[in-house]
């Protein structure tokens, strides 16, 4: 299927790992241009690396945790061309119990996640209106539909990134833009591997056995009954960045196994 997207100028923030990269890889292998963000330049410059023989890659390194830094990586995507498709990707994750998240961590984790994406979105936006084409997709969570108590602050960053990806889709009306946010299923990354090992290793456990018995307790509705693939989650990602994906709007699509129980 040809998604119309050939030659599209599509930012990816947080795109050195996980579902970032693969999204990248799978918007290059469609024909767009790219750009790799990330906090270290040596892991963007690895990327660019690793993927330049698909397609044409620009790097930008830049912590778009603070106004600062998105700020720079906005004015250095828009001094590579018009950007077309924005992916607000970058986040963070962790299990803390709710008494023990201080202020500084609400904050810190609400910039990344949250912030980030209302800083670029107010600088890319209001130019894709004026080209009357544009897409921008927020990588949200089930944890936003469906609060985990032992992740709520991260899990209240994930509503909020919903609700706003549904009130700029308000602001496109008759145009050619759409936002969106994707509600992604509990998804096997890096990241993920990382944080299981670390508590694999303190509990006397493994991490394959982790990757079971949370399908056991707090995965238990999941259709799936299995961790999402990047991949899987950037197919869903890469149509609603098509041309194909026009009349979706405003949505919250879900990309996430069965594991929120509602119809809508």
């Amino acid at each position: 299927m040809d998604l119309h997207i050939n030659g599209k100028l599509a930012l990816v923030t947080g795109s050195t790992l996980g579902i970032g990269k693969a999204i990248a890889t799978k918007l290059l292998q469609e024909g767009a241009h790219v750009i790799i963000n990330g906090r270290s330049q040596e892991r963007v410059d690895a990327v660019i690396q690793e993927l330049q023989a698909i397609g044409t890659l620009y790097g930008i390194a830049a912590d778009i945790a603070t106004a600062a830094g998105a700020e720079q990586l906005a004015i250095a995507s828009q001094a590579i061309g018009p950007v077309d498709i924005l992916i607000n990707n970058v986040g963070f994750f962790e299990f803390k119990p709710f008494f023990q998240v201080t202020d500084a961590e609400w904050l810190n984790l609400f910039d990344l996640n949250v912030m980030s994406g209302v800083w670029l979105t107010r600088s890319l936006m209001p130019k894709m209106l004026e080209r009357n084409w544009g897409r921008i997709i927020f990588i949200a969570s089930e944890a936003g539909v469906k609060p985990n108590p032992e992740m709520l602050h991260y899990s209240v960053t994930k509503t909020t990134q919903i609700a706003l990806a549904r009130g700029l889709a308000e602001m496109t009306k008759g145009t050619g833009v759409t936002v969106n946010s994707a509600l992604v299923a509990p998804t096997w990354t890096e990241g993920v591997e990382v944080f299981l090992d670390k508590i694999a290793q303190s509990s006397g456990t493994t991490v394959e056995a982790m990757k079971t018995d949370y399908f056991k307790a707090d995965g238990v509705t999941s259709l799936l009954q299995r961790f999402a693939t990047v991949d899987e989650i950037a197919d869903l990602v890469v149509f609603l960045c098509s041309e194909n994906a026009s009349a979706i709007n405003g949505a919250a699509q879900r990309v996430d196994g069965g594991i929120i129980r509602s119809i809508l």
